[in-house]
């Protein structure tokens, strides 16, 4: 891992030493399918340096392991599929109230329920975000290959670090267990984000955890590691300390919070790629393993005379609304596809005011889409417009 060289890693894997690579040193999951392998490449890996595997009793489990590890002071991950995810919400919410940095791992299959064990799917894009109950904010990545699993998820432990958060992490079961070649990036090329401590604490100090307005990093306070100071934490709502309080106006305090260590820093979360816009008069918007057909189809439909771009959003969540906005000012049409019923386009239809003309590509059954079901999608959307 300190040599760049040339390799040829499966999806689940390049999740795996990708998480090493960013620090990670703790990993507690339960095996379910299509995101097994990530767990057993860390049942080997992790112990090599110097980390701790654990293999939990359900998923719930799992996800309250990471949360306690990484209030010990280590960096931790988790790794599940659809029906797991659903089970571990309720420790996403309490990671997300006590701002302990987290990362979970949803390598998605056919759903509701068990759904397709074995098939692709992006029905977890709306669980994401709204997964757990309540009112907070979430950063939710999403790659196209391997190669971007491997970089992204030190990226996804980087939010984790910097914004004091649970970062969620797609990938689909193509994505997982498909295999590609790319240039192992080394780690120097990497900025990994270590835990944001406050300078050393005398004995008698008292430690503010949630205490806001840190100098380190706008109003992301720094996080001590249990073990080196005292401090609570609790699922209600609470005060600088950690006690709980039952003032509303702590209370909003706090929940503006969450939204607001998200909300200010969009220029430097929001990650997205474009491709082919300069002249483009539509467009194609995709994400994971979908964008794979959609730049194909963007090909195609090039190739016959179609001036037609390309939007990859690879932060899902916060929704990029900015970027396709400006993109939805200039374009005449645009197309989305997606492995649902149609939970990304929903978000697209929002914030479409101009009502530019939309086409949907939508799969629920366990197949990918074709690139030729875009361009299809594309030429009629283009008929409709001059009809």
């Amino acid at each position: 891992m300190n040599e760049k060289k040339f390799v040829i890693m499966q999806g689940d894997e390049a999740c795996a030493m990708g998480a090493l690579v960013a620090g990670c040193r703790f990993f507690a999951g339960y095996p379910i399918t299509p995101a097994t392998d990530i767990a057993e490449v860390m049942s080997r890996e992790l112990p090599k340096v110097g980390g701790t595997f654990i293999q939990m009793e359900d998923e719930l489990g799992s996800a309250a392991a990471i949360i306690g590890a990484s209030l010990a002071g280590v960096k931790s991950m988790t790794a599940t599929s659809g029906p797991g995810f659903s089970l571990m919400q309720e420790a996403f919410g309490y990671a997300s109230m006590t701002e302990t940095p987290t990362v979970f791992v949803d390598v998605q299959r056919g759903s509701p329920s068990t759904g397709l064990p074995t098939k692709p799917a992006q029905g977890d894009i709306m669980q994401a975000r709204w997964g757990t109950h309540g009112d907070h904010a979430v950063i939710v990545l999403y790659p196209s290959s391997v190669e971007e699993i491997y970089r992204y998820i030190v990226t996804a432990f980087n939010f984790a670090e910097l914004y004091r958060t649970p970062v969620v992490f797609l990938m689909d079961e193509t994505l997982g267990h498909m295999r590609e070649s790319f240039y192992l990036p080394s780690p120097a090329e990497f900025d990994i984000v270590e835990r944001i401590q406050t300078k050393e604490l005398k004995s008698e100090t008292v430690y503010q955890p949630f205490l806001e307005n840190s100098e380190l990093y706008d109003d992301i306070q720094p996080l001590v590691s249990m073990g080196k100071s005292r401090f609570h934490v609790s699922g209600l709502f609470h005060d600088e300390s950690g006690f709980p309080v039952g003032e509303s106006e702590l209370a909003s305090q706090l929940m503006k919070h969450f939204i607001n260590k998200i909300k200010l820093h969009l220029d430097d979360i929001l990650i997205y790629d474009t491709y082919m816009m300069d002249d483009a008069e539509y467009v194609i918007v995709a994400y994971g393993i979908t964008a794979r057909s959609a730049y194909r189809a963007m090909k195609l439909a090039r190739a016959n005379g179609i001036k037609v771009g390309m939007f990859k959003p690879i932060t899902i969540w916060p929704f990029p609304s900015v970027p396709l906005k400006r993109i939805l000012n200039k374009v005449s049409g645009i197309v989305v596809a997606e492995l649902n019923m149609g939970q990304f386009s929903h978000e697209v239809s929002r914030i479409n005011k101009r009502q530019v003309p939309m086409q949907t590509v939508l799969r629920e059954d366990g197949q990918l889409i074709s690139p030729f079901d875009i361009v299809d999608a594309l030429t009629n959307l283009i008929g409709e417009s001059e009809d």
